[in-house]
């Protein structure tokens, strides 16, 4: 059973990378990741989760479906802990678990027809029988604007727009109820962008779908999120409704995030105060003590840098760590 319509609990998720020497492999160091997110999703809402390139944010995604196994932390879904699961246990949480990811040409097996790629899950999972399959197939295409004459064409026929369709029909075959979304329009032109937007969102009201949306484009996040996570070094430094955050941003980090947002007035462009921030991103091999944004932080205090700040509520259902605003 689902407590206050949560669909998904992710508590104290770290994935920690061993970095090998030699040829026994023998362990040196690790890579953290991801150290220590926990958020919570509610069924039919989107999280954004945004954050610069290397903060952790597909790994975060990865691992909540266990593509990756996680070092330490749990995954709830619908009620289960479903990292103390066993292979076969998982399986029938595949259905209702998916995924589209960033690169829609390498997610697809292109000596495949299209008919087939989205008809594997479902002969796999035993939904369809192979006279039923032709059907079932087309059923998908057309619900993400595609025809019948592309059921048995090559993914390399198609244009990067039609190939991310493609993509989300074969995500919705198993009719899950929760889809990581990877940067799935990154690659796109701009005008493609904003169809394939709109059409996960009609289908997200048509299905009751619930989306953790991942992307480093702020325009994109504020158009489809209800709530954003933001991500730095492999931690959530904060969390806050859409509205509230682009209204106003509590960390440092964020600040200077959403300063960067493109503004399409040259005038206001040339006004605004844009936050530039000093030295370079830390290595994830040994990040700082305390506070992971203190070398690059202008109000950086002793405490930042000796103790590590808590995500806590600051403000209603808007939670910031750091010690500014506690």
């Amino acid at each position: 059973m689902v407590n206050n319509g949560v669909i998904l609990e992710v508590k104290g998720l770290k994935k920690l990378f061993p970095i090998k020497e030699g040829v026994l492999g023998k362990i040196k160091g690790y890579v953290y990741a991801v150290d220590g997110v926990s958020f919570n999703l509610k069924k039919g809402e989107t999280l954004g989760l945004v954050g610069e390139s290397g903060c952790g944010k597909t790994t975060v995604g990865r691992c909540i479906l266990r593509l990756i196994e996680p070092t330490e932390g749990e995954i709830i879904f619908n009620g289960i802990n479903i990292t103390s699961l066993s292979n076969s246990e998982m399986r029938k949480f595949r259905r209702e678990m998916q995924i589209v990811f960033q690169d829609p040409y390498a997610s697809l097996n292109p000596r495949w027809t299209i008919k087939n790629i989205i008809g594997e899950p479902l002969l796999i999972h035993g939904l369809a029988k192979k006279r039923e399959l032709h059907e079932k197939v087309l059923e998908l295409l057309l619900k993400v604007g595609l025809s019948e004459d592309h059921l048995n064409r090559f993914p390399h026929e198609f244009s990067g727009g039609q190939r991310q369709r493609i993509c989300i029909a074969k995500a919705l075959a198993l009719k899950p109820k929760f889809i990581v979304l990877d940067e799935p329009t990154s690659s796109l032109d701009v005008s493609v962008q904003a169809q394939i937007l709109n059409l996960l969102m009609d289908l997200q009201q048509e299905l009751k779908l619930t989306y953790l949306f991942i992307s480093h484009n702020l325009s994109v996040i504020k158009h489809v999120s209800n709530r954003i996570a933001v991500m730095y070094l492999g931690k959530i430094v904060e969390l806050a409704d859409k509205e509230d955050l682009f209204s106003k941003q509590l960390h440092p980090y964020t600040k200077a995030l959403f300063s960067a947002i493109p503004i399409p007035d040259p005038e206001l462009t040339r006004k605004r105060n844009k936050i530039i921030l000093k030295g370079d991103v830390p290595n994830l091999i040994n990040p700082p003590s305390g506070c992971r944004f203190h070398p690059r932080c202008e109000y950086a205090m002793e405490i930042c840098r000796k103790e590590e700040p808590k995500l806590i509520e600051i403000e209603k259902n808007h939670f910031v760590a750091c010690y500014l605003e506690m």
